[in-house]
């Protein structure tokens, strides 16, 4: 659709070496949604894999060894190299292609509603962080599902109505984004999804843009582990 050369896009993806066995852990929730936004836009990319240590010390000193290497402004994980421009922070990186691609908004007002949506996502991704990372994880989930997971799936779900898309009958960066978090949700609790029939046709059809059902179906995604292996769900 929009190829573009010389792109790279260096994701948090780590490699959990055990024996000879291998198994793929990293910060999927971080990278995800900007990796279906290049594939929806048809941006060329690669992939840089930065492989860690097995328990208890998941070593990232891969990383760290060439993390100033790369003249970044602000050194961390994912970055992402397009010519001259360099960027970290996830969002950034996403709204960065986004505007290539004019998929922030039509007019003024879709840029504010989509802006407003993608602090929303980003507060499902922490929310869920701190549940899958906490340590009381299993006396605290039903809780979770009910008291924080639920409220926020009945605000979107109250939101998108009978919109196709988040900003209506358009797709924007902002799809991408609330797709991510609520994955997460529904791995944790998929019956909590069956009450928001509404968020549930939506994340089908984000599968279903033709972008995107190829790249799920093709051996480059990966559908699960979601976060780390020091996480108590999502990450084993």
């Amino acid at each position: 659709m929009f190829p573009h050369s010389q792109l790279q896009l260096h994701l948090h993806l780590y490699y959990y070496i055990y024996d000879i066995f291998s198994s793929l852990f990293f910060s999927v929730q971080l990278a995800q949604y900007i990796r279906f936004l290049l594939e929806y836009t048809g941006e060329e990319y690669v992939e840089k894999i930065y492989k860690f240590g097995p328990a208890p010390d998941y070593d990232t000193s891969q990383w760290f060894k060439e993390k100033f290497t790369h003249g970044l402004d602000f050194p961390n994980l994912p970055y992402y190299i397009d010519g001259d421009i360099k960027l970290t922070q996830s969002v950034a990186i996403l709204k960065h292609v986004a505007r290539k691609h004019n998929l922030l908004g039509d007019n003024e007002a879709e840029v504010a509603r989509a802006e407003m949506l993608e602090y929303e996502a980003m507060d499902m991704l922490m929310i869920f962080g701190n549940i899958t990372y906490s340590p009381n994880f299993e006396k605290e989930k039903d809780n979770f599902i009910t008291e924080k997971m639920e409220p926020k799936l009945a605000q979107h779900s109250q939101f998108l109505g009978g919109s196709d898309w988040f900003l209506g009958s358009k797709v924007s960066y902002v799809d991408f984004i609330l797709y991510e978090a609520f994955y997460g949700f529904y791995l944790l609790s998929p019956s909590s999804f069956d009450k928001f029939e509404n968020l549930k046709k939506f994340m089908e059809r984000v599968e279903g843009l033709e972008p995107i059902k190829k790249y799920i179906e093709s051996d480059r995604y990966i559908k699960y582990p979601i976060v780390s292996p020091t996480a108590y769900f999502g990450g084993k």
